[in-house]
């Protein structure tokens, strides 16, 4: 009798182990090889969206993600590391935009507009094509890029797609606002917007406005970072901008 049920015992195993290598054989094969997408040497743009899904048993965040040359893919999951705190801090900017929108800045009279939290990569993404539930999406593997090549900003939510494009145009310089800048005087979207920066950076412990990015022969675009530690090493004239902007100059 031991000798019958240590031949079940193994094939018991035995079957458990092909059923175990089937499972793995079929989950790779809906699994596409991982690509780089973007310029090796560029900055490409992950804008959350609001919605979440599970990925391999991790709450991940959706939304596009923007290239070098503007163009855009959607369906995009950002999974691996700062996923939480993208969840965590466009939540907070859909909080601030609820509470703002549609009241008047005190500076210019213009009304605030909805703000949009994004985060760059500097260089290539790698991304993999998955289908989950029937939707094909593109997920960002965040694990495998540096840190430093990682940075999070906020801008009026139509300008993220003009934001990403100036920062690969040659000659765009980020620059900051003095508090007597006469820009908080246009009675338009960009004197609206850089007071906006300032107001939001009240209520959201990680951020920072009053900056502009000043593309060439381009209107500037007023912006605010968003610090996620560790990151953002290879940002720093962006998050720190020493030039001053004159509007005159």
């Amino acid at each position: 009798m031991g000798g019958v049920r240590l031949v079940w015992y193994v094939v018991v195993v035995a079957l458990a182990v092909a059923v175990v290598a089937l499972i793995l054989i079929l989950h790779t094969a809906h699994q596409a090889p991982v690509q780089y997408v973007g310029s090796p040497n560029g900055f490409e743009g992950f804008v959350p969206s609001g919605q979440t899904v599970n990925y391999n048993g991790h709450t991940d965040p959706v939304g596009d993600l923007i290239l070098n040359n503007g163009t855009t893919l959607s369906n995009v999951i950002w999974n691996g590391q700062y996923a939480g705190t993208i969840i965590q801090n466009h939540n907070q900017i859909v909080q601030l935009n609820n509470q703002f929108v549609g009241q008047t800045d005190p500076v210019n009279n213009q009304q605030y507009v909805p703000l949009q939290d994004f985060y760059v990569i500097k260089g290539q993404v790698p991304v993999q094509q998955v289908t989950i539930n029937g939707q094909t999406y593109y997920i960002i593997e965040a694990n495998s890029i540096n840190p430093g090549y990682i940075a999070g900003f906020y801008t009026y939510d139509k300008w993220v797609p003009n934001f990403v494009v100036a920062m690969n145009t040659p000659g765009a310089i980020p620059e900051r606002l003095p508090g007597n800048s006469p820009v908080y005087n246009w009675t338009n979207t960009t004197g609206t917007l850089v007071y906006e920066t300032h107001l939001y950076q009240h209520y959201g412990p990680d951020f920072t406005g009053g900056y502009v990015l000043v593309p060439p022969n381009n209107p500037i675009i007023p912006y605010g970072t968003i610090y996620i530690y560790p990151g953002g090493a290879s940002f720093t004239n962006f998050i720190v901008p020493q030039q001053i902007y004159n509007p005159s100059g």
